[in-house]
């Protein structure tokens, strides 16, 4: 929500101090002690906004407010950063006796030219193996059978220590494949690998083995690691 960076302090105020109440009158919210001029600026700014609503002399958090606020820091102040919640797919085809997987080239921003496995967020109302159809139609122009093999959660720090990435993948194992592979678009190159050729690749994600020992396995995995990335 692009309101959030750059909401008023008093804004944010108004919204935490309905977060705790069913509704409250405009005194009970302006606990700032702000002139009143100047917050009942900022309160309609809310209402125009849909975050609040005003019913005769009280004023009560809309749908929209309550999702919003309930994001909130309450100590700091500030919107909680969450990790961001994907799909992680790992496509598998047999050539004769030997596996081969399906490895995209990175081509945009962050790790450009890095190696790896494909997926994408989750929307808003998808369910997982929604998005990993999508994705894996968007990104390869297949389809095929999916299989949730595991959960991954993945956090990336720069050299200095700074958190750059914090990811959960559900992660996908897909076979039978139909349909013809796109190579290469705005964004990335596919091509079929063993995975002795993949350890081999410059620039290989970190994680890209767990994701593999993931995909061989039994049963439905979860893994969880830190990793200092060498460019980002």
């Amino acid at each position: 929500m692009a309101i959030e960076n750059e909401m008023h302090p008093i804004q944010v105020n108004i919204l935490l101090v309905l977060l705790f109440r069913t509704k409250a009158r405009f005194s009970e919210l302006n606990t700032l002690k702000v002139p009143s001029d100047q917050f009942n600026f900022h309160l309609k700014k809310l209402v125009e906004a849909a975050l609040i609503e005003k019913s005769g002399n009280l004023y009560r958090l809309m749908p929209k407010g309550k999702e919003f606020a309930n994001r909130f820091d309450t100590q700091n102040l500030v919107p909680e950063r969450q990790a961001k919640v994907a799909v992680l797919i790992c496509c598998v085809k047999k050539e004769k006796t030997v596996n081969k997987y399906l490895v995209q080239k990175r081509l945009k921003q962050p790790y450009y030219g890095y190696y790896g496995f494909f997926g994408g967020k989750i929307r808003w109302g998808e369910t997982v193996f929604e998005t990993a159809n999508r994705e894996l139609k968007e990104e390869t122009g297949l389809s095929g059978k999916l299989k949730l093999v595991g959960i991954k959660h993945k956090m990336d720090y720069s050299k200095d220590l700074k958190l750059l990435e914090d990811k959960f993948f559900f992660t996908f194992k897909v076979t039978n494949l139909t349909g013809k592979l796109i190579e290469k678009f705005e964004g990335g190159e596919n091509v079929w690998l063993t995975e002795e050729e993949i350890y081999n690749l410059p620039n290989l994600f970190d994680g890209v083995n767990t994701t593999l020992e993931m995909v061989k396995g039994v049963g439905l995995s979860f893994i969880e690691r830190k990793y200092k990335v060498k460019r980002y």
